[in-house]
């Protein structure tokens, strides 16, 4: 049996939330995998129908869940508008490597430092990738910290598409706003050592 409800709470990093069903009654836990696979992520207020089954400890969680057709239109716009935001902030990448340019014509940039902001990028990624994927299947997840240090170390082109492309840790404003500090202190220090000012720490 099918029952309509509207997503009260979803936590996209952790992949599950809680319906609230229309008919009244108590909440019903869902999670991500309860979605058909090439569906759009499940966002609060959306109107949904779905079955209800019983889990492994005996509560109740839902099945089969879709997206009700007569909100997908109104959606689609939202999710458009929330795109084209969402890709603003890549915008920082040409910059930078516009600074860079300009960096290696003016004061002669080493190759090698091009080759470890690449690898870095790919490494930060990659992690951006491993940790999304283990926080869906609820494994054990790589620590923050260590997603700023690579970050900070020269990898936050790589981290920030994986916050953007990837979706993961875009939402959480706490994380967003140490990511963006360390984006600026990387930058700093990039422009420091490669001036004549930093000619000694080379």
């Amino acid at each position: 049996m099918r029952f309509d409800g509207v997503i009260r709470t979803w936590d996209d990093e952790r992949g599950f939330g809680f319906i609230e069903p229309l008919r009244g009654g108590d909440d019903i836990h869902v999670h991500i995998s309860a979605f058909p696979r090439g569906q759009s992520r499940p966002r609060v207020k959306q109107r949904v129908s779905f079955e209800v089954e019983r889990a492994h400890d005996g509560r109740k969680r839902a099945k089969d869940v879709r997206i009700h057709e007569s909100v997908r239109p109104a959606l689609s716009g939202m999710r458009g508008r929330q795109h084209r935001g969402a890709s603003a902030p890549l915008l920082a990448i040409p910059l930078f490597m516009g600074l860079y340019v300009a960096l290696t014509l003016t004061w002669h940039v080493p190759p090698s430092v091009a080759i470890g902001y690449a690898a870095l990028s790919l490494l930060s990624f990659g992690a951006y990738a491993l940790d999304k994927a283990s926080a869906r299947r609820r494994r054990l997840r790589i620590p923050e910290y260590l997603l700023h240090l690579l970050a900070l170390a020269g990898g936050w082109p790589g981290a920030l598409a994986g916050r953007q492309l990837l979706g993961h840790k875009s939402s959480k404003r706490s994380f967003g706003l140490v990511f963006w500090i360390t984006v600026v202190l990387n930058v700093a220090a990039f422009v420091v050592l490669s001036s004549p000012l930093g000619a000694g720490w080379r």
